[in-house]
């Protein structure tokens, strides 16, 4: 885990930056207003015209990002920062000072929308809430840094604003370099491009640990889109050991499960028991009796989480100390390690029959098939029900067995399996397909031989040790239905870009789990921009002067401008240990917790800050308790309001379109950033500081209501997860509707 948080904070340099820009912006715009003698029009656009950058860049980001990787477009990030700080350094008129601001937003914008996303899709599930908010962190780090230096620059006799703007290219060739030669290329990317090999060496690098084909197995199946998934409720208990040369015996109303490890397999009773994920998902809009507006996709991700492990890790627990589950394998896929280096240079394989071409691009060769040899009596003594699948001997997923155990889960508590269900078609032939299940545990293992478990729908006789699983089951993206006659060995899954990306990329954004996603995305990112942050952020001098600051710091003998710009300073050095607690809860008490908890205190302190600034009082009291609302309202939104937009937005879409559907969410968010930033001063102008604040309000309590109605808890769920629980949430959705 080290590699991925060492990882993640070279890549907050970027919101670093972004923090360094907005407080320098915000207080070398007073000197840059009587200098050029701006009116306060021009004032706006000057401070706008970065935001109006990262609008633009963002509308191209996050599809370009998908064509060519998420590294790339943050190396073209640092240039843009690095060029903007000389451009304004230069500014010799407002014309060139815009047209630096411009390119300063286009790195702002890549790095806002692409810093989150690649964290996400280098961080494990259980600490992902916590490196995805240090971006907020960084970007606090940056604001105060930057105060500071201004502060110290307004006690010179001439402040020079071209020197504040300027300085930004200097740590911004600092970012150049770690992005160049430190970060590595998304894992996630890299499968959905098929570099299996690198994106194993990169994973392997960022958990520190060799084992890690469960985690590619997962990455290759997150690229499906759209697709049914049901959910059932199994008995789970290990597999029967198999002597060589002997049959497995499974009953018939049994299955057999396969893992992403060789030869890892258990075997599965289907069972209607107390799941309460399957409870929520057969009751559908039932559940929302206490809340009729609420969203079933709420409900159903709450029903995860009430039955997470005891000890509140969200590592897997899905048998644990089941020592013969984990390794059993049958005897004929018990194999060396290989690469499709090797198989190149031995001849040997499908890949070397389709023409030798580079291992990483030649994508026609099975990563995971049925084996005819011992498969075939499993497929006797089945029904349709039944399963037999096992890892191909020469599979990219799957690279050795009997490894470390840690590599069959793949966070959250969630197990990654395979069935097989065959059947004999009309002709004789033998048909079947694949299907892709995700399993929780529900419960607490056991070991009751020959006993009865006793469950709603009915007793279930079990042998030896056992778990019930609830287990979302959909449709593999790895599943070909054309190679079904075009290899000897039988079905067999093969790389998703061989026939998932055939279909148009704007077609998945019709999916209905993907629409729903993108309504929870745009949603909140447009209501966290009219709660009015980055306008208070951008003008927090020009706020603290209004409410009568410089009273509070009359006698060091400071300015008004060095004075609001102290207590800027002084206001992001409290919020960093406020985002400090926030990283610590985001895993623990969860995205959702923190809004609904901290959303309250943002309306609380805008509504004292309104009444204060109505009643008359002295000017020393007045200004206390306008500046203590101000550093309130500010501390607490950064440490959940802030950062959890683009965590959740990050984290809610599948692998293939991650990037179009994020700058569809940074459209969103910066626009509303546009509005707010550029109409302040006017409203500062018109309505003054009680009337912007009253907005803000209603929009808080307007923020609350659709985060209890519309936002899920995603704390320490794999990414391929959260997007099948998603399709499941929409179909939900619309069900209640037509009821």
């Amino acid at each position: 885990m080290k590699g991925a948080a060492l990882v993640a904070i070279a890549a907050c340099i970027g919101n670093l930056l972004q923090g360094w820009d907005n407080a320098t912006i915000a207080g070398a715009v007073i000197y840059v207003k009587k200098d050029l003698k701006l009116q306060t029009s021009v004032e706006g656009l000057v401070v706008a015209m970065s935001l109006i950058g990262a609008a633009v860049i963002t509308t191209c980001s996050g599809p370009i990002s998908d064509c060519i990787g998420r590294r790339p477009m943050l190396i073209m990030s640092s240039v843009f920062y690095f060029v903007s700080g000389l451009v304004m350094f230069w500014s010799p008129n407002v014309y060139v000072l815009c047209i630096g601001r411009l390119i300063d937003g286009f790195g702002i914008g890549l790095a806002v929308t692409l810093i989150p996303l690649y964290i996400s899709e280098t961080a494990p599930p259980d600490i992902r809430g916590m490196l995805n908010t240090l971006p907020q962190f960084a970007g606090s780090a940056g604001m105060f840094l930057s105060y500071c230096m201004i502060f110290g620059m307004s006690l010179t006799s001439s402040p020079s604003w071209r020197l504040m703007l300027g300085i930004l290219s200097i740590p911004s060739l600092v970012y150049f370099v770690f992005t160049v030669f430190y970060l590595p290329e998304s894992p996630r990317w890299l499968v959905s491009k098929g570099k299996m090999i690198e994106a194993k060496r990169v994973l392997q690098r960022l958990r520190g640990r060799e084992d890690v084909s469960g985690e590619m197995a997962l990455l290759a199946e997150g690229l499906a889109i759209g697709g049914e998934t049901s959910i059932e409720e199994y008995i789970i208990g290990p597999a029967d050991e198999v002597a060589d040369g002997q049959e497995p015996t499974v009953d018939k109303d049994k299955i057999r499960l396969y893992g992403p490890e060789e030869g890892l397999s258990w075997v599965a009773k289907p069972v209607t028991g107390q799941s309460s994920l399957a409870l929520v998902s057969r009751q559908g809009s039932l559940v929302n009796q206490g809340a009729p507006l609420m969203d079933p996709l709420v409900t159903l991700f709450g029903s995860v989480h009430e039955k997470l492990p005891e000890t509140g890790s969200t590592r897997s627990m899905l048998f644990p100390n089941f020592g013969s589950m984990i390794s059993t394998a049958e005897p004929h896929l018990r194999t060396e390690q290989w690469d499709e280096e090797s198989v190149q240079r031995e001849g040997e394989g499908y890949a070397s029959e389709a023409g030798g071409a580079d291992s990483d691009d030649n994508l026609h060769s099975p990563l995971i098939s049925r084996q005819t040899t011992s498969m075939e009596k499993d497929m006797a003594h089945q029904t349709s029900h039944g399963s037999a699948l096992s890892m191909r001997r020469r599979s990219s997923l799957v690279q050795g067995a009997g490894e470390a155990v840690e590599g069959t889960g793949i966070g959250g508590g969630w197990q990654l399996a395979w069935r097989w269900s065959g059947r004999e078609g009309e002709n004789g032939k033998k048909e079947g397909g694949f299907k892709r299940i995700y399993l929780h545990q529900e419960g607490v293992p056991g070991s009751r031989r020959g006993s009865i478990v006793s469950l709603p729908g009915g007793d279930v006789p079990v042998e030896g040790e056992y778990i019930q699983a609830a287990a979302l089951v959909s449709q593999p993206a790895l599943f070909s239905k054309e190679l079904m006659d075009q290899h000897l060995v039988g079905p067999a899954m093969v790389h998703p870009s061989q026939t998932a990306t055939k279909a148009p990329i704007w077609a998945a954004l019709r999916e209905p789990g993907v629409k729903h996603a993108l309504f929870v995305g745009i949603g909140i990112q447009l209501l966290q921009q009219f709660a009015g942050i980055n306008g208070v952020l951008y003008y927090t001098p020009q706020i603290l002067e209004d409410a009568g600051v410089s009273v509070l710091l009359a006698n060091l003998g400071l300015s008004t401008n060095s004075a609001s710009f102290l207590i800027s300073a002084f206001t992001n050095l409290l919020m960093l240990p406020c985002i400090g607690l926030a990283m610590w809860l985001m895993d623990i008490s969860g995205r959702r917790t923190l809004l609904l908890t901290t959303i309250p205190v943002l309306v609380l302190s805008l509504v004292v800050l309104v009444t204060f600034e109505l009643v008359t009082v002295s000017s020393i009291a007045s200004a206390a308790i306008l500046t203590a609302c101000v550093i309130i309202f500010i501390c607490c939104f950064v440490s959940a309001y802030g950062p959890i937009p683009n965590i959740l937005c990050s984290e809610i879409f599948p692998t293939r379109i991650r990037g179009l559907c994020i700058a569809i969410c940074s459209m969103a968010y910066w626009i509303g950033d546009i509005i707010v930033t550029y109409t302040l001063p006017d409203l500062l102008a018109s309505i003054g500081l009680a009337g912007i604040f009253g907005i803000y309000a209603v929009v808080c309590v307007i923020s609350w209501i659709f985060v209890f109605l519309k936002v899920p808890e995603t704390k320490g769920m794999p990414l391929e997860v959260i997007t099948e629980f998603f399709s499941v949430g929409a179909r939900q959705a619309a069900a209640a509707k037509n009821e």
